[in-house]
């Protein structure tokens, strides 16, 4: 299955119908290009990726074997943005195909680290792209096109082939106050309706969520307010890759005369890149943990890993009492900056209650007045004025299950776009010289990592 010249094609093989473990493949003229590859993490495996408990592979990618078999076809790979769920699958599975990738700095420096663990360090050609640069990659011309999110850098990109230009978003949402990096543009974005686009394809992770995801700033003015009131200690948890929340809670950690701690490695790895490549943009001291039991309750203020009540995270332990360097006390607040991802109901509920045990004061976002969290992927608001303003000649929508692919489609069809194409992972999307799909053209499946080795699920 080879497209020819008169063809351009799209192939998702991991992250449509499903939210996670993100592999899109762009077909033209005997070439295919890769657009992120990510992993998803089974249920009870902590926020660094570890196994928890035995059983089923904890670490799940794509499996690409569609395009392993067709490797010497492979112009090149793009990482849109440095989630797990975009990136984590390079180091387990880039020797597969061995092509050369191209990104962004602050995702090229997390991806530096992952390589560097994987022993792959120097071996791995990667190409630095800065924002609204145009590059070629084989037969594909590919725009970079800044956008919002919630890590550093995210990008979307315009895909151009002789046959036609696809709009693809990765995640991302409108946000004019992003604390850290540039605000959108929506001039950029009404100038690809003057370019003519054939296809958007579309994140859906919030498609089913009405009005607009808060902005990044606007949590300011909850968070200090909270941690202003508290009395003890403070710990606040949220996803230790969202940068401009981690500087926001460094400048209320100064305000108000606080020491800050980071508490996880993954938390210490972004803060880490961020610093590297000039995105953290101030100087904070940070304590170190092993010091934290000695300072008054009063002056401490720490950003923990485990929102999601992963069992080895920071805050679950300190919710144990099993956190090596303090422990937590009567009157200390927890603040969760963070939503309730689904399925893990259970392990939240049953850690807020350890908390509460504790006489520890816990604040979750749904409680708060004032906003504490603010959503990365776009609510329908923010769909429908991307679809105005790109003015696609058609959706697909992918970065979601069903139910918010279809609520994805018809937030396109209200907004005008005039056709709307639902599939899967394994779906040939056609985008020239027609449109349409067949269905299971391509056989999918999962990889997990199993005591170190890449398995077949």
């Amino acid at each position: 299955m080879t497209p020819d010249a008169s063809d351009f094609w799209f192939l998702p093989l991991g992250g449509t119908g499903e939210i996670g473990m993100n592999l899109n493949l762009y077909g033209h003229d005997g070439r295919w290009l890769m657009v992120d590859c990510g992993v998803t993490f089974e249920q009870n495996t902590d926020v660094d990726g570890e196994e928890i408990t035995a059983g089923r592979a904890h670490v799940q990618m794509a499996d690409p074997q569609f395009i392993v078999d067709r490797k010497d076809q492979l112009d090149g790979l793009i990482i849109t943005h440095a989630h797990e769920d975009h990136i984590g699958a390079v180091p387990y599975l880039w020797s597969k195909f061995r092509c050369p990738i191209y990104t962004t700095a602050f995702t090229a420096e997390i991806l530096r680290r992952k390589l560097v663990e994987a022993n792959l360090q120097d071996k791995v050609p990667v190409t630095i792209v800065d924002v609204n640069q145009h590059i070629n990659i084989g037969v594909f011309g590919v725009d970079w096109l800044a956008l919002t999110h919630s890590i550093p850098e995210p990008h979307a990109l315009l895909i151009s082939t002789p046959m036609g230009k696809v709009f693809h978003t990765a995640d991302w949402k409108l946000d004019p106050q992003p604390v850290l990096g540039q605000a959108y543009k929506q001039q950029d974005y009404q100038a690809l309706a003057q370019q003519g686009v054939d296809v958007m394809v579309c994140d859906s992770t919030n498609a089913n969520v009405a009005g607009w995801s808060g902005s990044e700033a606007s949590l300011y003015k909850g968070l200090k307010q909270h941690i202003e009131n508290a009395k003890g200690r403070v710990v606040v948890t949220c996803f230790g890759s969202n940068i401009a929340r981690l500087h926001t809670i460094a400048k209320i950690a100064e305000e108000t005369q606080r020491h800050l701690g980071l508490l996880g490695r993954s938390l210490v790895n972004n803060m880490s890149a961020a610093k590297a490549v000039g995105v953290w943009p101030t100087v904070e001291t940070f304590v170190d943990p092993s010091h934290l039991g000695y300072l008054p309750a009063h002056t401490v203020l720490l950003i923990a890993t485990g929102s999601q009540g992963e069992p080895r995270t920071a805050l679950n332990r300190l919710s144990t009492n099993s956190f090596r360097d303090m422990q937590l006390e009567p009157g200390d607040t927890v603040i969760f900056s963070s939503k309730m991802i689904p399925g893990n109901e259970i392990a939240i509920e049953s850690m807020i209650e350890r908390l509460k045990a504790m006489k520890v004061d816990v604040i979750t976002a749904d409680e708060s007045v004032l906003p504490i969290h603010a959503s990365g992927h776009p609510a329908q608001e923010e769909l429908k004025a991307m679809y105005d303003w790109v003015k696609p000649d058609c959706a697909i929508p992918v970065h979601g299950e069903i139910q918010h692919l279809t609520a994805n489609a018809k937030i396109a069809r209200s907004a005008g776009v005039p056709e709307q194409l639902l599939g899967k992972n394994g779906d040939l999307f056609f985008i020239a010289p027609v449109k349409g799909i067949r269905r299971g053209a391509v056989k999918t499946g999962r990889l997990g990592i199993k005591d170190k080795k890449l398995i077949k699920l």
